[in-house]
């Protein structure tokens, strides 16, 4: 053995020893289904502070106890410090169940042939809270019953937790139980769901790694309930109706007059907005700063308009006086073509700012919003046409284009393609072709189920937050936060941190991030993306790992080093 090999020996042993008095010193817990009269008392009186001292659901008793009702059929999970009952949740298969006296019909809710639990009571003590022992309580009673023959959970969880609880992939259904203060949403897991995920923790736990990229991005568990169900045909009259409302729900969603859902991801919607400016006959401009602007100079190219390009350095603000000037040599009835939200750098263009220009030259205003809706609000009312996604921020799958424009447009038979035709799809109530309802009922949950005000709050929080944290890592984001679209933020690293390094380390860790797309990896630029569902603990753990992966590194492990592979 050399003396280096020496060296290494030592120190592991020195990492061993440390850990092992650590460990000796941490406070022992026990998990376990509760057998003994003494752990029922001390669940009556978890059950108690819980629910009475800190959620007000039950009037206080004299003796700190709070025996529940069903407390004979329960089964409990319990966690224990040393001989203290610091967590718990109950079980109880015997029907009628709790949920049956609150909601009407709960058979109706639930997936059909299966055998259900009821899970309740879930607590643990204010001192000890923490996601992992909250998921080895859910796991133990999942796979207790899951012995007995269950194989769907039925709960009533606190709305103070629903982010939780759909991190955990339950599937919310029906009408909120309880009363002001102690408010519950009724939700359901299958075993086959509770399976893929994870509940032991936040990232690196060898669950499922989380997801950061702007596309395709995490969807809500009632969005995948959604998606499931048997397919529709396309000429139904309910699938009719439900295209019908899915348009004008989404055409409020960003003031528009009118929608149209296309078969396609994005790329489709802008090649159907290229076909429309053909049909006008003017010339107009398109406005880039990076690669999805560049995207769209593309595709007039393709479709053979009449166009001038205003380009910008990537990342660089939009030059005003340029597009002023630009705009003021189109002809009456021209167009200007931009990206609201440039994913490829982050930058957030000024609709209404560009809207107030397009006016004042008398152009019409094209836009790309596809990255944009969804993560703030969005106001399309002065757009002739703009593009939108079913796989990004609006948190469904990949697969559903939108086109939003502000007259029904008219079919151009021999002018355009049959498949970009706008026109075609509005003469037949937007279902011109086949169109797949899995798609569809997903967009339409996702669109229905987050409370969207609030959901631009957080996401404006969380964007400051990040890009906070990465200043202090001396990792700053691309485009200042002033400037920036809350839902992406790129960062351009130095030549000492390889993109596709730092990226992968961090997929290993589990998170994943964009670095592969090729104008990322050709400028050793690397992405966060906050349009899908993510969670607080989620994006810690994020800025912490990716700290950690980002830090100076020893010869024999430094990016770059031979030992490094660069494409594993």
């Amino acid at each position: 053995m050399t003396r280096t090999q020496e060296l290494v020996e030592i120190g592991r042993g020195l990492v061993v020893t440390v850990l092992q008095g650590y460990l000796a010193e941490m406070p022992t817990l026990t998990y376990k289904i509760a057998d003994s009269s003494a752990e029922h008392e001390a669940i009556h009186r978890l059950n108690h502070r819980t629910f009475v001292d800190e959620i007000p659901q039950h009037r206080p008793a004299p003796d700190g106890l709070l025996v529940d009702r069903f407390h004979a059929e329960n089964t409990y999970a319990i966690c224990l410090d040393g001989d203290e009952v610091i967590g718990m949740v109950a079980g109880r298969s015997t029907r009628p169940f709790s949920l049956d006296s609150k909601v009407r019909e709960l058979d109706r809710h639930l997936p059909r042939d299966r055998t259900p639990v009821e899970i309740r009571l879930l607590a643990v003590d204010p001192r000890h809270r923490s996601s992992a022992i909250l998921g080895r309580l859910l796991m133990m009673i999942a796979t207790h019953f899951a012995d007995q023959g269950c194989d769907l959970a039925v709960i009533s969880g606190t709305t103070r937790a629903l982010e939780m609880y759909r991190r955990m992939g339950f599937v919310p259904f029906g009408p909120l139980t309880g009363e002001p203060g102690a408010h519950y949403q009724p939700m359901y897991l299958t075993i086959e769901d509770a399976r893929r995920t994870s509940w032991s923790g936040v990232g690196g736990t060898g669950g499922p790694p989380q997801n950061f990229l702007p596309g395709p991005v995490a969807v809500a568990p009632e969005v995948t309930a959604a998606f499931s169900r048997p397919p529709d045909y396309h000429r139904s009259p309910q699938y009719l109706d439900l295209v019908r409302d899915l348009h004008k729900r989404l055409a409020g969603f960003v003031g528009a007059e009118h929608a149209q859902l296309l078969l396609g991801s994005g790329t489709l919607a802008n090649d159907a907005i290229a076909a429309q400016l053909k049909l006008l006959g003017r010339p107009g401009v398109v406005l880039t700063g990076g690669e999805f602007g560049e995207r769209l100079a593309d595709h007039a190219a393709r479709m053979g308009l009449d166009h001038t390009v205003l380009a910008t350095a990537w990342g660089a603000p939009t030059p005003w006086l340029e597009l002023s000037q630009a705009l003021a040599k189109l002809p009456p009835g021209g167009w200007l073509w931009a990206v609201h939200c440039e994913t490829s750098t982050g930058r957030l263009t000024d609709l209404p700012r560009l809207a107030a220009v397009c006016a004042a030259a008398g152009v019409k205003l094209c836009v790309d919003a596809i990255s944009s809706m969804g993560t703030l609000p969005v106001d399309l009312s002065s757009a002739y046409l703009a593009s939108g996604a079913s796989g990004k921020a609006l948190g469904a799958y990949p697969g559903l284009s939108i086109v939003f424009s502000q007259e029904v447009p008219r079919s151009a038979p021999g002018r355009i393609p049959r498949y970009l035709d706008l026109g075609t799809y509005a003469e037949a109530d937007g279902i011109a072709f086949t169109q797949s309802s899995n798609l569809v009922r997903a967009l339409d949950t996702a669109l229905g189920r987050p409370d969207w005000p609030d959901r631009y709050s957080r996401l404006a929080r969380a964007a400051r937050w990040l890009h906070a944290r990465l200043d202090r890592m001396g990792l700053p984001a691309m485009t200042p936060i002033d400037e920036a679209a809350p839902g992406i933020c790129t960062m351009a690293l130095p030549p000492t941190l390889d993109a596709a390094v730092i990226g992968a380390r961090m997929e290993a860790a589990g998170y994943l991030l964009a670095y592969q797309s090729g104008y990322l990896r050709d400028r050793n630029w690397l992405q966060i993306s906050l349009m899908g569902a993510w969670t607080w603990p989620g994006l810690r753990g994020l800025v912490t790992t990716l700290t950690e992966s980002t830090a100076p590194r020893d010869d024999a492990r430094r990016v770059g080093a031979p030992q490094d592979h660069r494409n594993s």
